[in-house]
């Protein structure tokens, strides 16, 4: 029985080793931070997805939008329209009141009708923007402040500046100080009728509990969010709907008393701008993703929808979103990992792999959404990377033989080439494999050279171990530079790259000609900006600081392997490869900048004025016994006359 155990283990060993391998990539994927704007996403749609909540009753918004300005001609309200509305608000008895506009200097006349007003008022909670590191702060009116009925107003947005969390409480680690959000405070002045006031939580002391509300604390890594700004006593809001929801009455239909004499009794009453022109909005879960018309949610409905979920919590028993530890979290991407693996293990057929994916897939997102429903922000994107990534592995396993095959061919070309050409020499590989080698090979196609400035001094200035990182690093950008627009790196020589487009995948048509031209000068120019990124970081470093030359010729060359069987190198030759070499090499004072480009007269009329070029003139470069036309490729996009 042990003997068939182990057998059965070993058949297996890949589950084990995949599930944990791709569950740990994407967990460090995602503690470096590059799944959570894929996360945020996911939640976003949950709450589009989330059936319609009716409005709160208990809350109402007095807006002044665009057409009320328009009937004032003016803005700000002058003190004694703005008293003149607070009392009419008053009229009503409404339990708070919250004022949700800046009201840091009189605007007379009236101010001190307004004054009177709030100090006569004792449920009218003024507020003040406390700021941070990007905000100016402002300062709350004076009579408020002195009556301590003040409070927050400040926001927080996160990295795609959507507003997914709330203060409970502003404060200030340095001084200690800290200030009710203005919907908490109004939801505390109408709890306080109800009986409720603020208790510490009996599931844990730190929380604030509100009837049969309980408020965790938000942590810089809750949910999606790694390393997010979690000062103060910030909570994940828990939106009612789209923009809109809210019930809102017009400014001026309350002065001319258009609306029911008793709308606003006993409940809370926020009074804030909803006019376009004065930009008071933000993006929210419902935004959309378009730039030009995203939907977006004013101040005072957010600060609404805050005291809607903190009083819904307290009486009604609303859900407040949570979320699951970080272990428990990283449990559940793992566990989804070994579901992908053992998919991929027992079913081989990659058609009935796919579609099992896809249904399991489909479950797990249905799954985080009911648990979205009950109140419960769990991770979908990273369990979903999981079971597809690890699936997929188990599943390519059965080629496991061909990938052999495939790594014979791919030690002589591996280091040269990007996927797709790799892809086209795998096509090819019956001859590789049986002759040991390529055979020559005459076409026609681009060579690049590049070669460092004052190489020898730099070697001069550092030590051995300190040079070799520096030039690898150099190395390693530019190499990946020339995979990345379809060149192959022939040979490095020194602190010199040769590169050639063209070859391998080569098809001798004038377009294809050009286009690989064009690629080669493409990537010179990507090799002086990522040369200057580079410069950046070692400047920083206290590391030598460089720039580069490049030479380029288009023309006709001879392809294939050389060497022995102990060692075989791919390798290009011919007159193109020499001309690239002395261009590169060219009259070293000529100027141009972190990255001198220089190009034969052949790849100059293969460009089709795509870049800007100029002439530097007709020369004897050395080796050739015809005069040669230089240019000189600039950074920009036009060609500039010669």
């Amino acid at each position: 029985m042990w003997a068939s155990l182990r057998k059965q283990l070993w058949k297996s060993r890949t589950v084990w080793i995949t599930a944990p391998s791709a569950a740990g990539i994407v967990i460090l994927l995602r503690l470096l931070g590059w799944l959570q704007p894929f996360e945020w996403m996911a939640l976003d749609r949950a709450f589009l997805l989330r059936p319609v909540e009716p409005p709160d009753s208990r809350i109402v918004i007095v807006s002044i939008d665009d057409q009320d300005i328009k009937k004032l001609g003016h803005w700000p309200l002058k003190d004694a329209e703005l008293a003149k509305l607070l009392e009419r608000v008053k009229q009503q008895k409404p339990r708070a009141i919250g004022l949700d506009l800046y009201r840091d200097l009189p605007v007379e006349p009236g101010h001190q009708n307004l004054v009177e007003i709030f100090k006569t008022t004792p449920n009218l909670i003024g507020i003040e923007k406390k700021g941070g590191a990007k905000d100016i702060p402002v300062a709350p009116p004076e009579a408020l402040a002195k009556l301590g009925q003040v409070a927050s107003n400040d926001i927080l947005q996160d990295g795609d500046n959507r507003i997914r969390r709330g203060f409970l409480y502003w404060t200030d680690n340095e001084t200690e100080e800290y200030l009710e959000s203005l919907g908490l405070r109004l939801a505390l002045i109408y709890l306080e009728v109800e009986g409720i006031t603020p208790q510490a939580a009996a599931t844990n002391q730190n929380y604030l509990q509100l009837g049969q509300g309980i408020f965790p604390i938000f942590e810089k890594n809750d949910g999606s969010y790694i390393r997010a700004d979690a000062a103060g006593y910030q909570i994940l809001l828990n939106y009612r709907g789209r923009a809109g929801t809210m019930q809102r009455v017009s400014f001026t239909d309350l002065l001319q008393g258009k609306i029911a004499p008793d709308l606003l009794r006993d409940r809370i009453v926020l009074i804030g701008s909803t006019a376009e022109s004065l930009k008071d909005f933000f993006l929210t879960p419902f935004s959309s993703t378009s730039l030009t018309s995203p939907e977006v949610m004013s101040g005072v409905e957010i600060q609404a929808n805050l005291a809607s979920q903190i009083v819904s919590a307290a009486l009604d028993g609303r859900q407040n979103i949570q979320v699951w530890s970080d272990w428990l979290e990283h449990g559940w991407i793992v566990i989804w990992s070994f579901v992908g693996s053992m998919l991929g293990w027992l079913v081989r057929s990659p058609r009935l792999a796919l579609a099992s994916i896809v249904a399991l897939e489909g479950s797990l997102m249905v799954g985080c959404y009911l648990l979205f429903l009950a109140g419960w922000w769990v991770p979908v994107v990273p369990p979903m990377l999981t079971l597809a990534g690890s699936a997929i592995v188990l599943t390519g396993y059965a080629a496991y033989q061909e990938r052999e095959d495939r790594q014979m061919v791919m030690n002589l070309f591996g280091r040269h080439v990007n996927p797709e050409v790799a892809e086209a020499i795998w096509r090819d590989r019956d001859q590789i494999l049986k002759q040991g080698r390529l055979p020559g090979q005459k076409m026609t196609a681009t060579v690049l050279f590049t070669d460092l400035k004052d190489f020898s001094g730099i070697t001069e200035r550092i030590d051995p171990e300190t040079l070799m990182d520096w030039l690898n690093e150099y190395m390693a950008a530019m190499s990946d530079l020339v995979l990345d627009y379809g060149g192959i790196v022939d040979k490095f020589i020194g602190d010199s790259i040769m590169a050639v487009f063209g070859v391998l995948l080569s098809q001798d048509t004038p377009t294809a000609i050009a286009e690989d031209a064009r690629k080669a000068v493409r990537c010179a120019i990507a090799m002086a900006t990522t040369l200057d990124t580079l410069n950046l970081k070692w400047q920083r470093q206290g590391l030598p600081t460089t720039s580069m030359r490049v030479g380029i010729s288009t023309g006709m060359v001879i392809t294939g392997t050389v060497g022995s069987r102990q060692r075989l190198d791919y390798t290009t030759i011919g007159d193109s490869v020499n001309v690239a070499a002395r261009l590169e090499s060219y009259d070293k004072t000529l100027s141009g900048g972190v990255c001198r480009i220089l190009i034969s007269e052949t790849t100059y009329q293969l460009l089709n004025d795509e870049f800007l070029t100029r002439l530097i003139g007709t020369v004897q470069l050395r080796g050739r016994e015809r005069p040669t036309k230089i240019y000189q490729v600039l950074t920009e996009t036009r060609r500039m006359d010669d």
